[in-house]
């Protein structure tokens, strides 16, 4: 069976979410939750029909936002220090953590460590597009300062990922630029450039619009610009969402067209830009699984980060991205 740590303290909102994804998780798939926390706090929202299902493990400090990721490293009584060393200790096959996302990764990166190949593991999440399959990009936040060899990489672990997880056989690599023209680019792009031409998928440079019109499957870029790329689609998201609502409000017409497509029109949009609905971001590139979430995630999303950390272990991610690196060497 597998077994996934979930670190039950980090989160802005505590252990009830986390513990009520679980439990939601646990109705839909069978799997052992190990439970890493303040053991106390957890069986307080834990319901007893569920005690049985789950395993808990004690920890008496937690990382709080607020507090250094280099930190992380000195803390071994933290609720995520532990939820990482059960993988590392080949006690759980995969972690998730709404906590202390840097230290997250640092934990990761050093106690599970990277793959064969891998220079720095990169932070990869879904975007919406208009067409079926979303787009996966990578780094978002893991590396802020790349060489030309960690975008290389990040391209093969994004390939990687999409052949096994979304189904997608060729996907399609691009390389975030400032213009699809091959000569576009800083020094950074243009020398990876180079690189990333060994991979099948690589179809040259894209610009930021191409991330949401399906033209590609994976987007590469280094994390600085891939975080603020993130940060950005949320905010405009969210101010599109209330600029609709506020000239909604203004006409009666409006009111009643809304309600009309507020099922299947509004809810299919709202679902396809939620981060609830995917979970959490892989980070890919270590020995093993991570799952980061938001550090305000509901219920849903912890519990489809979960989804997402038995559909990680049940592939052979790893393996495929080994292999990859391996015959571009």
């Amino acid at each position: 069976m597998i077994k996934i740590a979930i670190d039950a303290m980090g989160g802005d909102f505590g252990p009830d979410p986390i513990i009520e994804g679980v439990v939601q998780a646990l109705d839909v798939e069978k799997f052992m939750p190990i439970l890493v926390g303040d053991k106390t706090e957890i069986l307080s929202y834990l319901p007893q029909y569920y005690t049985d299902k789950v395993q808990i493990i004690d920890a008496s400090d937690t990382i709080s936002m607020s507090d250094q990721a280099t930190n992380a490293l000195k803390r071994k009584d933290s609720s995520i220090y532990k939820a990482v060393e059960l993988v590392r200790n080949k006690e759980a096959d995969a972690v998730v953590s709404a906590g202390h996302s840097g230290a997250t990764m640092t934990l990761a990166t050093l106690r599970i460590g990277r793959l064969p190949h891998i220079s720095k593991p990169a932070l990869a999440t879904l975007m919406p597009s208009i067409v079926d399959a979303k787009t996966l990009v990578l780094d978002v936040g893991a590396v802020t300062d790349c060489t030309p060899q960690n975008l290389y990489e990040f391209g093969a672990m994004g390939e990687a990922y999409v052949q096994k997880i979304l189904g997608i056989p060729s996907p399609k690599v691009g390389l975030l630029s400032n213009g699809s023209e091959d000569s576009k680019g800083n020094a950074l792009t243009k020398e990876a450039f180079t690189l990333l031409k060994d991979l099948d998928g690589f179809v040259g440079n894209v610009e930021g619009r191409d991330i949401f019109n399906g033209s590609v499957n994976v987007v590469v870029c280094d994390g600085f610009t891939g975080n603020i790329l993130l940060k950005t689609s949320e905010g405009v998201v969210s101010t599109i969402f209330t600029l609709m609502r506020q000239h909604i409000r203004r006409s009666l017409p409006a009111k009643i067209g809304a309600l009309m497509m507020k099922k299947k029109v509004f809810g299919n949009m709202k679902k396809q830009v939620d981060y609830a609905e995917y979970g959490g971001a892989p980070l890919l590139g270590i020995n093993g699984c991570a799952i980061i979430s938001h550090g305000s995630s509901n219920a849903k999303a912890i519990k489809n980060a979960i989804f997402q950390a038995i559909r990680y272990t049940e592939s052979d991610v790893n393996t495929t991205i080994e292999e990859l690196l391996s015959d571009n060497k």
